[in-house]
C-alpha cells in the first residue's frame, strides 16, 4: 500500500476502568471552568451522568445540563443545545453518550462559535472561528464519534444526513470508560456493535485507504470479530466491553483517515424510510457489499488478510473461500443479534428499492468505495439483501 497520508493526533485517548472519574482533572487541563454537559434522558436515569458531573464538580466546574439529545439527532437538537450554549457560555463541551450526544455537541459548538444553521457546514473546513474545547465520554461502542472531526446531523426538513466537519470539532479528550457500557440495552449493544463491524470492514477498502488507517482497520477487526459476541453473550463482561470500546474508538480512528462505502451510502435512506437504526442498517447491506467489492482484486486480498486474522480461513488460503467465510460471519453476527437478515422483514418493499437506490447513489460515502456504484449497482444490492437465500 503505497497511498500517502497527512495525519494529525487530534484526539487524546485516556482508557481504562473508572476513568470517567478523571472528568473534572481533564477538563480543568483543558481550562474548562464552566462546562455544558450534552447527553440524554436515558444517561441520567442510568446514574452515568451524574457520575460524571460529580467529577466536574470535584474539580470545582460549574455545570449546566443539556438533556434533551434524541437518536438519530437533527438540525432541530443542534438548535436547541445551542439555546442553552448561548445562554451559558461555556467554556467546555463535555458530551456523554452515544454518536447521538457527540454530535450533537460538535454541531452546538460550530454554531456557537460560527453562527449560521448546520446546514452551511456540510462538508469540511468551512467554519472560521476556532471552537471550544469537547471531550468525549462514549456509553456505547460503536459510532467512533468520539475520534472524528465530523458531526453526523439530518437535516430537520428533509432528514437527509449532513456530514459536516471541521479539524477542531475533534474532540480534544476521549474519555474511554468500558463500565459506561455496561448499561447499554441488548439491542443497542447489537446495533452498535454491528456500526462498528461495519466501520472496520468498509474503511479498510476503501480507495482513500492508507496504511496508517489499515493499522486501526484490521486492529479494531481482531477485537470486534472476538468481542462481539461475547458481549451479545455475556452481557456483564467487563473485559468483552472493554474490547468493544477499544474496537470501535480505532474504528472511528480508521474513519477519520480513510472514509467509508456503500454500506453506508445503503444505510442513511433505509434509516430515513423505515427507522432501522443506523448500524443495524449498515449490517443488513454489508455482506452483499463484500461481495460485490470482492471482485476488485485489492479488496479481495484485503478480506482475505481479514479472514485468517480472525481464524475464519488459514494464511494464503483461497481467497474466494475466504471471502465467503467473511460473509457468513457477518450473517451470523446478525443471527447472534436476534434479528432478520432480510431487508423485507425490516418493512421493505420491491417496489421502494429503485428510489432507495438513487438515494443511496448520492451518499458522498458511494465515492470511496473500492469498485465504482451507481444507482444500478445499489439496486443490485438492496435486491439482494431484500430476501437473502
Amino acid at each position: 500500500m503505497d497511498a500517502g497520508f497527512d495525519a494529525a493526533a487530534r484526539t487524546r485517548l485516556v482508557f481504562g476502568r473508572g476513568v470517567v472519574a478523571r472528568l473534572g482533572e481533564l477538563a480543568r487541563e483543558l481550562g474548562g471552568a464552566r462546562v455544558l454537559v450534552v447527553t440524554d434522558a436515558g444517561l441520567v436515569a442510568a446514574g452515568h451522568v451524574a457520575r460524571a458531573e460529580a467529577s466536574l464538580r470535584a474539580a470545582g466546574c460549574t455545570l449546566v445540563r443539556f438533556a434533551e439529545t434524541r437518536e438519530n439527532p437533527t438540525s432541530a437538537d443542534v438548535d436547541a443545545c445551542l439555546g442553552a450554549a448561548r445562554e451559558f457560555e461555556p467554556e467546555l463541551f463535555v458530551a456523554l453518550g452515544g454518536g447521538s450526544a457527540i454530535d450533537v455537541a460538535k454541531g452546538a459548538g460550530m454554531l456557537l462559535a460560527n453562527g449560521g444553521r448546520m446546514q452551511d457546514y456540510r462538508g469540511f473546513g468551512r467554519t472560521q472561528a476556532p471552537l471550544r474545547p469537547l471531550i468525549a465520554v462514549p456509553t456505547t461502542a460503536g459510532t467512533g464519534s468520539e475520534v472524528q472531526s465530523y458531526a453526523l446531523i439530518a437535516d430537520e426538513e428533509t432528514h437527509q444526513k449532513m456530514a459536516c466537519g471541521a479539524a477542531d470539532a475533534a474532540p480534544r479528550v476521549a474519555l474511554l470508560d468500558p463500565e459506561l457500557t455496561l448499561s447499554m440495552p441488548r439491542f443497542v449493544s447489537a446495533c452498535t456493535g454491528l456500526d462498528a463491524v461495519g466501520h472496520v470492514l468498509e474503511t479498510a477498502v476503501t480507495t482513500a485507504r492508507t496504511a496508517l488507517s489499515a493499522l486501526f482497520s484490521h486492529g479494531a477487526w481482531r477485537l470486534a470479530a472476538q468481542a462481539f459476541p461475547r458481549v451479545l453473550e455475556r452481557p456483564a463482561d467487563l473485559a468483552a466491553r472493554a474490547a468493544m470500546l477499544q474496537a470501535s474508538t480505532f474504528a472511528g480512528l480508521a474513519i477519520e483517515h480513510s472514509m467509508l462505502g456503500a454500506a453506508h451510502s445503503l444505510a442513511n435512506p433505509l434509516t430515513a424510510r423505515y427507522g432501522i437504526a443506523h448500524g443495524l442498517a449498515v449490517a443488513l447491506l454489508l455482506p452483499h457489499v463484500v461481495r460485490f467489492n470482492a471482485e476488485e482484486p485489492g479488496a479481495r486480498e484485503v478480506y482475505r488478510e481479514l479472514a485468517a486474522s480472525a481464524g475464519l480461513a488459514r494464511p494464503g488460503a483461497d481467497e474466494g473461500g475466504a471471502v465467503e467465510s467473511l460473509v457468513a460471519r457477518l450473517f451470523s453476527f446478525l443471527e447472534a443479534a436476534g434479528v432478520s437478515s432480510s431487508l423485507a422483514a425490516h418493512g421493505a418493499r420491491p417496489e421502494d428499492l429503485p428510489a432507495l437506490a438513487d438515494e443511496a447513489s448520492r451518499q458522498w460515502t458511494a465515492q470511496f468505495n473500492p469498485r465504482p456504484v451507481d444507482a444500478p449497482a445499489f439496486l443490485a444490492l438492496l435486491s439482494s439483501a431484500l430476501r437473502p437465500a
